[in-house]
């Protein structure tokens, strides 16, 4: 085809402005929020677990608002399905000094935030 006939297609196809009913959304926009950053800083602990930090957490900031009660929701978790006895902390601007059982320590980011999980005692 050549440049004079790909212009008259622009040019003569008619402009049809989609109504609402029109358009097509994707199941994906409509459900999904989206992804969260997730940036891990420091951790001694297995994939698998870090995974399911990374899982719960996302889980507890979608049920609470107010990070006391995501770390409440975080180390309540792993207590009944990792054995007692871990350490939450959640927020945007602390320091830490831990010491932690080895392979039972991770410190990472979820967007803004930042989770620090050990077990310990």
């Amino acid at each position: 085809m050549s440049s004079e006939e790909a212009k008259r297609r622009i040019i003569g196809a008619p402009m049809v402005k989609p109504t609402t009913s029109d358009r097509k959304l994707s199941p994906e926009s409509t459900t999904s929020p989206p992804p969260k950053k997730i940036i891990i800083k420091s951790a001694d602990m297995k994939d698998e677990l870090q995974k399911a930090a990374i899982d719960i957490a996302i889980a507890a900031f979608e049920k609470n608002n107010v990070e006391k009660d995501v770390a409440e929701f975080i180390k309540k978790e792993f207590d009944k399905h990792h054995g007692p006895t871990w350490h939450c902390i959640v927020g945007r601007n602390f320091g830490s000094y831990v010491t932690h059982e080895t392979n039972h320590f991770v410190y990472f980011y979820l967007d803004q935030k930042a989770i620090l999980l050990f077990k310990s005692g």
